[in-house]
């Protein structure tokens, strides 16, 4: 049996869910599911406003393979997936929903034309400090939470929280999520059967793991992925140790043992020593 892509992969996640194929019954639905809570209505039909994919940007690490879509009312949808944790996750979506809803303000046109812009971030990581798998944000008054306007709505869907407690399997959101987490085929029945969409996101799932210019993509995207959260690792640790040689430097400064120092902050003491030599 071939071995099945990782639908969290942007560039499957997008084959899936942003084609002219899947829009009136994959996206369609899986929106609606994930809606149900802010949206008095469910959607009627979309229009994909980028459904083309650039296969020059598969190596690109900093591209964004997103899904837009705008419903029959004018509400426009962006729904991505993440897989490398940028560490300024809020900023950036929100900074995307700004974007796409000032791109709908042509010369001319009245400020009450505009439409609600919803922006839909699936993490592979955690990034909200609660429980919950599924979070919500609006514009609303500090102190009575009433909604200044309904314009602006962001979604964080984060996949590890899906394990925290138990989910009832008839949430329709959470069988979506676990398909694009990875659930393995033996329960995909059970997932599909009373998620409408779910199962035409598995045939196409399946399709595209069998075809050999989709595998050849997909590598590609996965190595520059991974290679843009090696490069994030790298600069992470690399803060942590110039933090840590900063104390280290402190430390020597007010006469501490090396000894002492190489205990307190897990430095060797040749570590240490390097780091006195500099001073000096």
């Amino acid at each position: 049996m071939t071995e099945l892509l990782e639908p969290s992969v942007d560039f499957v996640f997008k084959q899936i869910f942003g084609s002219e194929e899947n829009k009136d019954e994959v996206l369609l639905n899986f929106l609606n599911e994930a809606l149900r809570e802010t949206e008095p209505k469910p959607f009627v039909s979309l229009t994909l406003l980028n459904p083309q994919l650039d296969k020059n940007a598969l190596t690109d690490k900093q591209a964004i393979l997103d899904v837009r879509a705008q419903n029959e009312d004018g509400k426009q949808v962006n729904l991505e997936i993440q897989v490398s944790n940028k560490y300024d996750m809020p900023k950036r979506s929100l900074y995307y929903a700004a974007k796409m809803y000032e791109e709908q303000l042509g010369e001319g046109q009245f400020y009450k034309s505009l439409k609600k812009v919803i922006s839909i971030n699936i993490l592979t990581f955690n990034q909200i400090p609660n429980d919950r798998f599924h979070n919500i944000y609006h514009l609303r008054e500090d102190h009575t939470s009433e909604l200044l306007l309904d314009d602006i709505e962001i979604h964080f869907m984060e996949l590890p929280k899906l394990s925290l407690k138990p989910h009832k399997m008839d949430d329709r959101l959470v069988n979506w999520l676990m398909f694009i987490d990875g659930a393995p085929r033996e329960r995909w029945e059970e997932l599909a059967m009373d998620t409408p969409g779910l199962k035409k996101a598995m045939t196409t799932l399946e399709f595209l793991s069998q075809n050999k210019e989709a595998r050849a993509l997909y590598e590609m995207r996965k190595k520059a992925l991974l290679d843009e959260q090696s490069a994030l690792d790298y600069a992470e640790s690399r803060g942590r140790a110039e933090g840590k040689a900063e104390i280290v430097v402190n430390m020597l400064q007010k006469g501490l043992p090396v000894s002492l120092i190489a205990e307190v902050t897990g430095l060797s003491e040749a570590e240490i020593e390097a780091l006195n030599k500099k001073l000096h």
